[in-house]
């Protein structure tokens, strides 16, 4: 017997959503780091600030409850104006920005900050929050866009976070599960240890199944269409929206999904082939193995698929 709705969402609300009380202590943590590293950024350095956005799974509503397997991370833009993307770099501005967060935080140790791809990193030990500072060049000519650059290749590609955040929402107001369903594509991605499936991958794939077949009726089905879309396209088929326009830019990578906001970004170009085929061969198992336990009504199977903590009962 397949799972119902009912059950489904009584698993995302009770399992995997975050809380509304996590939510609110996230927030305030967030919004202090920001209050200060802006002070000390605008203090030590000529670094202008035009605006500071939350963003990624936290600002769109499709991030995870924290879990041993699903950490919990928010991703704040930083928007710097008058400064020129042809000559800085994201060493520059990555250092500025590492050197400040170190003086906000003297008794950290330096080992809780990391400079990664696009972003510094603080921990929050107590809370287990991870809060990644992206900083972008505003673009003076275009409201939310700016440029972020790639530390290991020195490219820069140019972004919309608030846009991002639009699109989501879009995909949710024109269906009540679009999220419900992002999670559940997460929480699979996690059991499977498919590190390199990014979030974004999975809420534009989702996107485009809702774009390009509908919204049935069916959570369980729909869920079942995700893993049997990855299996038998094999990520071969190249992904972009309405929202791209008709002049689209190719690329050679092995798996090519535009960015919504920036037709110039793939936003899979990290995926090499082994990881393509990696993730394809993990969707063809949770299928399958997705089908029987519809099939059968087999809630144990159900969590070879989602973990131990899969439970379709209301909260006591």
């Amino acid at each position: 017997m397949p799972l119902s709705n009912a059950e489904l969402r009584r698993y995302d609300s009770g399992v995997l959503r975050l809380p509304s009380d996590k939510r609110s202590e996230y927030h305030q943590q967030v919004d202090r780091l920001v209050q200060l590293l802006s002070k000390s950024l605008r203090d030590q350095s000529k670094i202008k600030i035009s605006k500071v956005v939350k963003a990624g799974s936290f600002a769109k509503h499709t991030i995870l409850r924290q879990t041993y397997e699903d950490p919990v991370d928010v991703d704040v833009v930083f928007y710097i104006r008058d400064l020129d993307p042809k000559q800085e770099t994201l060493e520059s501005l990555g250092t500025l920005i590492y050197e400040a967060l170190i003086e906000i935080y003297p008794n950290k140790a330096v080992d809780d900050f990391e400079i990664q791809r696009k972003a510094a990193t603080v921990v929050f030990k107590g809370s287990g929050l991870s809060v990644d500072i992206v900083p972008v060049i505003e673009d003076p000519s275009r409201d939310g866009y700016g440029w972020q650059f790639d530390i290991k290749d020195g490219t820069k590609l140019q972004t919309c976070a608030p846009c991002q955040i639009k699109f989501v929402r879009d995909r949710k107001d024109a269906d009540k599960d679009y999220r419900t369903l992002v999670r559940l594509a997460k929480k699979w991605r996690n059991r499977a240890g498919l590190s390199h499936l990014k979030s974004f991958v999975i809420e534009l794939i989702m996107a485009h199944l809702l774009d390009t077949c509908g919204a049935s009726e069916s959570i369980e089905k729909r869920f079942r269409d995700f893993l049997l879309y990855i299996a038998q396209s094999e990520l071969k088929e190249r992904i972009s929206f309405p929202e791209n326009g008709t002049s689209q830019p190719y690329f050679s990578e092995p798996v090519v999904i535009l960015d919504p906001v920036c037709s110039d970004n793939n936003v899979a170009s990290r995926l090499t082939d082994a990881e393509r085929e990696e993730i394809v061969a993990a969707a063809w198992d949770a299928w399958e193995t997705a089908n029987f336990a519809s099939a059968e009504g087999d809630i144990d199977l159900w969590k070879e698929i989602f973990g131990p903590r899969f439970s379709t009962e209301a909260a006591a």
